[in-house]
């Protein structure tokens, strides 16, 4: 098991470390320190309940939902809503995510990064969180219904509601993408 042995946990942090970092950089607006003491208390997490994992759950799904309950733990204790401030290096994703709502293809792309910006801020965070997971983390719907804890149907729901209402915020904000 994990436990008894450090190297194969040392593992999973070297495997999940930069994955979980920017699913948290994609919820938040928490500056890397913030960021990496919530990837601290995540993966102390991981490392108490290892032996509680469900072998027949996906690892990346149960740990996703570790974090994402962190996340949310920790903005009930700050009290402060998520937002999602994609970084430069999420370009492609931001371009898939445009494409996915058939909005126009050729864009620039310092533009583009900023009115997504301020659409994902404008939405709920039920439609930011189920984007986030579909198009920057690149989860399919079986592990977004795990890491949300939803069934499968509300996570096809909110993702089809979550990118209509992307497309509203756009159209209301005159963004043209």
């Amino acid at each position: 098991m994990t436990l008894e042995n450090q190297e194969i946990f040392a593992y999973l942090i070297d495997r999940y470390q930069s994955k979980l970092a920017r699913y948290i950089k994609r919820l938040t607006n928490y500056i890397p320190e913030e960021v990496e003491d919530l990837l601290q208390d995540i993966f102390i997490k991981v490392y108490k309940n290892l032996n509680s994992f469900d072998r027949d759950l996906k690892f990346s799904s149960w740990i996703y939902r570790i974090a994402h309950n962190e996340v949310i733990s920790n903005f009930r204790q700050k009290n402060r809503r998520p937002h999602c401030y994609p970084g430069d290096d999420n370009e492609r994703e931001l371009i898939n995510l445009v494409s996915e709502i058939n909005i126009e293809k050729e864009i620039n792309n310092k533009l583009t990064r900023e009115s997504i910006k301020k659409v994902m801020d404008e939405l709920d965070e039920k439609y930011s969180e189920v984007l986030i997971l579909k198009y920057f983390e690149e989860k399919n719907y079986e592990e977004m219904s795990d890491i949300l804890e939803k069934p499968l149907g509300t996570v096809a729901t909110l993702l089809n509601r979550a990118k209509k209402e992307f497309k509203k915020e756009l159209e209301k904000n005159n963004i043209k993408i």
